[in-house]
Order: structure tokens, then C-alpha cells, then sequence
């Protein structure tokens, strides 16, 4: 199939899952066109079944704030008729399944079907804004097919947009064959010479990930033992969590190391991943965490019960409670195989629910389905 692809390029999860899901479905055979204002992160352009497309949007005095969204629909239509795109797959409601909703129309009497895959916050924030539930409703609805990442999304989309419509849950994916834990290369050596254990987080440092509260978690847990944090990612509350390693004098035991490519050799080097969101739909970096055999200590919010279990493959904690994220914390890195067992557990249950090689072919199933029915 010919799949064009659109997402934010950044590192947020919809555009990581879109982006990883464009290179499996390339290396099954597939031609895949990226339609965003750049690169996505996680692209590789070395793959020749790959292509970006870039939207262009062009600045005019007369606007305040230059219009993505047609530019984008223009851009959808363009590539549709260039690469005979077979359907495109738009990522996060707002605005992209509305761009997809024009190019579509635009696209008439030839058929361009397009399938809109639910993420989270165009659900739970940008959607439920009275100014956007309209649209978001009309767009979810005049999909040719639409997926959610999580149940906890599917209830929440039902129950706040009152659509009839059916949705298939078709969760986020980790390669299992990627994510593992021999993909570090020395790191966990270089970051902890003197063999302390070493906390991780992953995320775009938005409010909503609470990454402060990564910082107060370490805290405690460095007053019980010595310990590295490593924090990859970046984003607006980065500011706040370096004033806190400041006030706490963590500077020797905290590393920002900034928005990062190849996260699974990361990832594999931590002993501990810390996921203290105010909300999660799904979870993915805590997933991907799971499948380098490291336990995790999450939030007990949304989606995120689905991928963790409580006590088995790590811990769930209430939103803001860094006391109890700190005391499983310490349990766990305290115990004489510093939670190895716990890790190679959730590796198993990544494994079990949600490898790419399971994954995959239910978007390829849902593909065949929507172009047979549209």
C-alpha cells in the first residue's frame, strides 16, 4: 500500500507512534509519505520507501496566525495525486483529520479514504474545549475509520463526544527486537561509574508529565542511597526541575541529557523509569521502558493501568504522592537484585501485549478493512 502519514513531528507521543508505525509499515513492504512541517524525530530518511513531504506555510500580514491546517489539506491533495496514495493516516485529531476531512472532499469524484488514530490530549484537552468539540466531533465521525491507543481512550471519546460510530482499539507498540535490555552501550558504566542505580524519565517536559515532581522522587530516594537521575527529553517545565536539582544540591547526581535519538540504548541503562504523569492515555515511554526489562513506577491515571501492573511489573501511585513513588522506589532498588526480576517481568508483558510484530498487522488488517468498506 501506498500510506501517507501525518503527525506532529515532535518528541510527544502521537508523533512517535506515527513515526515508529511509518518505518514497521515500510519494512513490511510498504510506501510510506510523511505529511508534516518537518522531519519527525524518530524518521529515518535513509529507508527508500520513506519519503517527507513538506507543508509550507507561508506568513502574510493579513494573518495573525498562518493557516496549517489548509495548507496542510493543499498539502495532503498534492501528494495524494503525486504518489497515488491508496489512504492517508492522520495522528492526533486537531487539526489533522480536519486537513484530511478537506483533502478528501477536495479530492472527489477520486477516492482518497482517510483513517484519524486518537492519541490523548485532542481528546481529553484540545477536543473537549467547547471552540473545538464541534469540529473534533464532525471530523471523528466523517473518518472513514477511526483508532484509539487505549480503552481508557475509547470510554473517554464515547462519553465526551457522544459518537456512535465505532472505534478500534489498536494500542501503542514497542519493537520488542529494539527495545531490549543488551542495547546499552556502556552508558550505564559512564552515567554511574561507582555502580549506583540509575532512575531514568523520558517525555517532552510538558506540565501534564509533572517532571518536577521526577526531581522531588530522586530526592528522597538519593537521601536513602546513592543514585543517578538521568533525564532525557525536553520542554517547558525543564526550567523548574533544574531550579529543584539546584535547591537540593543534586547537581552531581542529575543529568539532562535533552532531546535524544536511539532511546532504547538509554533506556536499556536504567535500573528504575519514573512516569509520575497527571494524566497518560496509554504510557508509551513507560512501555518502551518495560521492554529494556526496567521496572516502572507510574501514575494510576488513565490508560496507564493497562501497561502496568500493580506489584507485578512495577508500581501505580496517585498524581503528585512523590512520598509513595519515592518509598516503591526504594524498595525496588533496595532489594538484592535491584528489581531485575521485576524488570524481566515487564519485559515478558511488553512482550505478550504489545510488540510490533503483533501490533503492525492490525493497522494492516484495519487498512483492508477501511479501503474495502469506503
Amino acid at each position: 500500500m501506498r500510506i501517507g502519514i501525518t503527525c506532529y513531528p515532535t518528541y510527544g507521543g502521537s508523533g512517535v507512534v506515527a513515526t515508529e508505525l511509518g518505518m514497521e509499515l515500510a519494512a513490511r513492504g510498504h510506501e510510506i509519505h510523511f505529511i508534516s512541517y518537518a522531519p519527525p524525530i524518530r524518521m529515518n530518511p535513509n529507508d527508500p520507501r520513506i519519503h517527507f513531504h513538506e507543508v509550507e506555510v507561508a506568513s502574510y500580514p493579513l494573518f495573525d496566525h498562518p493557516p496549517y491546517t489548509l495548507a496542510l489539506a493543499t498539502k495532503m491533495l498534492e501528494v495524494f495525486e503525486s504518489e497515488s496514495l491508496d489512504l492517508l493516516h492522520v495522528h492526533y485529531a486537531i487539526p489533522h483529520s480536519v486537513s484530511a476531512l478537506l483533502a478528501r472532499s477536495m479530492a472527489a469524484p477520486r477516492r482518497l479514504p482517510f483513517i484519524t488514530t486518537l492519541h490523548g490530549t485532542d481528546i481529553t484537552l484540545v477536543g473537549s474545549n467547547r471552540s473545538y468539540l464541534p469540529i473534533t466531533k464532525f471530523s471523528i465521525e466523517q473518518s472513514d475509520g477511526v483508532t484509539c491507543i487505549s480503552n481508557y481512550l475509547l470510554k473517554e471519546t464515547i462519553k465526551d463526544f457522544d459518537i456512535k460510530r465505532p472505534i478500534e482499539v489498536i494500542p501503542n507498540f514497542v519493537n520488542c527486537d529494539l527495545y531490549n535490555r543488551t542495547a546499552d552501550k556502556g552508558l550505564a558504566a559512564q552515567w554511574a561509574p561507582g555502580g549506583e542505580p540509575i532512575l531514568m524519565h523520558l517525555s517532552n517536559f510538558r506540565p501534564v508529565k509533572r517532571v518536577p515532581d521526577v526531581v522531588e522522587i530522586f530526592a528522597i530516594v538519593r537521601g536513602a542511597m546513592p543514585a543517578k537521575l538521568i533525564l532525557v527529553g525536553d520542554g517547558p517545565d525543564r526550567g523548574a526541575a533544574e531550579f529543584l536539582v539546584r535547591k537540593y544540591g543534586l547537581q552531581k547526581d542529575v543529568l539532562f541529557l535533552g532531546k535524544q535519538d536511539n532511546v532504547y540504548e538509554k533506556l536499556a541503562a536504567a535500573d528504575l523509569f519514573l512516569l509520575p504523569s497527571q494524566l497518560e492515555s496509554f504510557g508509551l515511554a513507560a512501555l518502551e521502558a518495560m521492554a529494556c526489562e526496567v521496572p516502572v513506577i507510574a501514575t494510576n491515571v488513565g490508560g496507564v493501568p493497562e501497561v502496568v501492573e500493580h506489584g507485578v511489573d512495577g508500581f501505580l501511585v496517585e498524581p503528585g504522592d512523590v512520598g509513595e513513588a519515592a518509598r516503591y522506589a526504594i524498595e525496588i532498588l533496595s532489594r538484592t537484585d535491584r528489581g531485575r526480576e521485576m524488570g524481566k517481568i515487564a519485559r515478558l508483558h511488553a512482550k505478550k501485549n504489545y510488540c510490533a510484530n503483533d501490533v503492525i498487522p492490525a493497522y494492516e488488517s484495519y487498512y483492508k478493512r477501511v479501503l474495502e468498506q469506503s
